[in-house]
C-alpha cells in the first residue's frame, strides 16, 4: 500500500473493478504481497469478508462486499541501521527523540522495503530502539515508532526510546491529547478565515491504495485557519491545519474535500494541485505540507512542545508568489 505492503489491518469495500475476481487474487492486489502470502493469510484466518473470516481461495468477491485483512508484522525482516540516513534531531533526552524528517524520507518500511528509512536511521544512532519491540512496545519493522508523517511531508516527529515512553506516546496519540499542528500551500482562496472539516476518512473502495471521505471511515476532524493569501502568479492560500484526530492522509484528504488540494499532492488534487508555474518549483513526490508544531505531555513529567521553520525548498516556492 503506502510505499509497500504494511503491518497492520486494511480494510475497502471491493471495487467495482475487481468484483468476481478470486479472493486470493484481490487480497494480492490490495495489500501488495504475494499470491502465494495471500494464501497462507486465508489460511490462518486473517481474511474476513462482511464479518466472516474466508479460508477458501477460490471464493468469488462482489463489488461492494467489506474485505479486511490483517497483515501480520514479518518476524524474518527487520530494517537494518544505516548511518548514511539524513536527519535532524532537535531534541533528546533518555526517554525520547524529537526528529525534523526532511521530504523524500520513508519513515518506515514494510515487508521486503525495509531500507533507507528513517528508522534505519535511528537505530544507527540510537541502537537500543531496536530491544523495544522484544519489550512488546510496537513492531519490529518501526521501533519506537509512535505516529508517522508521510514521504512528500517535512517536519516533526517525536521516537520513543523506553518501553515506558512508547506507552505514554501511543497513549496520546490514540486519545488525541497530543497536538499537531501543519502549514500548507493550498490551491485556489479559501473563502473563510477559519473552519473545521470533520468529514470520516478510510480507504477508498474505487482506488483501495488512497485514502477517501468515506461514511465507512473513521471519524476526522481537522481545524484549519489561514494565514496568508497569495494572488499571483497563482491564486494560492497558506492555511495552519491542526489535527484533532489522526488518520492517513487527513490534512491531504481534507484539504482536498473541501475543493481546496495541497500545492504538489498530485494523489489526491490532479492537475489542480500542480499549477503549471509551480511545477519546477518541487521535486516530485513532494507536496506543500510541513509538520510545523508538535506538543505532547513528556513521559517525565510536563508539557511540552517543539516548532519547526518551514524548510528553504517551501520558503522558496512562497518566494515565487504575491501576497495579497
Amino acid at each position: 500500500m503506502n510505499d509497500g505492503s504494511q503491518p497492520g489491518e486494511i480494510e475497502i469495500l471491493v471495487p467495482a473493478a475487481l468484483g468476481g475476481e478470486r479472493v486470493d487474487k484481490t487480497v494480492s492486489l490490495v495489500t501488495g504481497v504475494s499470491r502465494s502470502t495471500a494464501v497462507e493469510l486465508l489460511a490462518q484466518g486473517r481474511v474476513v469478508v462482511d464479518g466472516r473470516v474466508v479460508r477458501v481461495r477460490s471464493l468469488r468477491l462482489i463489488a461492494g462486499q467489506h474485505l479486511a485483512v490483517d497483515l501480520p508484522p514479518s518476524e524474518e525482516e527487520t530494517p537494518a541501521a544505516d548511518s548514511t540516513v539524513r536527519f535532524a534531531v532537535v531534541h533528546e533526552d533518555d526517554c525520547l527523540i524529537v526528529v525534523d524528517k526532511p521530504p523524500g524520507l520513508v519513515v518506515h518500511g514494510g515487508a521486503g522495503n525495509l531500507r533507507g528509512t528513517l528508522v534505519c536511521g535511528l537505530l544507527s544512532r540510537y541502537p537500543e530502539l531496536a530491544e523495544l519491540p522484544r519489550a512488546g512496545a510496537g513492531e519490529v519493522q518501526r521501533p519506537g515508532i509512535v505516529h508517522r508523517l508521510d514521504k512528500g511531508t517535512s517536519g516533526l516527529l517525536v521516537v520513543a526510546r523506553t518501553a515506558d515512553a512508547y506507552w505514554s506516546l501511543t497513549r496520546q496519540f490514540r486519545e488525541h491529547t497530543a497536538g499537531r499542528e501543519y502549514l500548507a500551500l493550498v490551491a485556489g482562496s479559501v473563502y473563510d478565515e477559519a473552519g473545521i472539516v470533520e468529514a470520516p476518512i478510510g480507504r477508498s473502495a474505487r482506488m483501495p491504495d488512497r485514502m477517501a471521505v468515506t461514511s465507512r471511515g473513521r471519524v476526522a476532524r481537522t481545524v484549519y485557519q489561514v494565514t496568508a493569501r497569495y494572488g499571483e502568479p497563482v491564486v494560492a492560500t497558506l492555511v495552519k491545519a491542526v489535527l484533532t484526530t489522526g488518520r492517513t492522509h487527513q490534512v491531504r484528504v481534507h484539504l482536498a474535500a473541501i475543493g481546496h488540494p495541497v500545492i504538489g499532492d498530485d494523489r489526491y488534487g490532479g492537475s489542480a494541485s500542480r499549477p503549471v508555474v509551480l511545477r519546477d518549483a518541487m521535486s516530485h513526490g513532494r507536496f506543500f505540507l510541513h509538520a510545523h508544531r508538535l506538543e505532547f505531555e513528556h513521559p517525565a513529567g510536563g508539557r511540552t512542545a517543539w516548532t519547526s521553520a518551514l524548510p528553504s525548498d517551501l520558503t522558496d516556492v512562497l518566494d515565487r508568489l504575491s501576497p495579497l
